[in-house]
């Protein structure tokens, strides 16, 4: 009988939260997470090759790894981007401004 690697679920459960939060929390939950679930899926991925033959659900690992990569990469493309605006803007006040006047600007055409 086939056993179940030991962090195959947990690892694509946090693959999952990683690649919703790289969203909501300008990437740098995204990141955390998707490290950890990597870290945990590399892990099953050794113990999977040292004997194929017991194990029955190696594509939870690869999946777990895909998401957490594609995360990871979002992750930091995400606060790239947010540092990028910032240098670009000179702070958060200033793309804030910037925000405001494209709004008054799409309003007065509207009118």
């Amino acid at each position: 009988m086939n056993q179940k690697l030991p962090n195959a679920t947990l690892a694509l459960v946090l693959a999952i939260i990683s690649y919703v939060a790289c969203c909501l929390s300008y990437g740098i939950g995204g990141i955390v997470l998707s490290i950890i679930a990597l870290v945990l899926a590399n892990k099953d991925r050794k113990t999977y090759l040292l004997k194929p033959e017991n194990y029955d659900n190696y594509s939870q690992v690869k999946t777990a790894r895909i998401l957490a990569i594609i995360a990871l990469v979002l992750s930091v493309l995400i606060i790239v981007s947010s540092l990028g605006a910032l240098l670009f803007f000179g702070s958060i006040e200033g793309l804030q401004n910037w925000a405001e006047d494209i709004q008054r600007q799409q309003i007065q055409a509207a009118q």
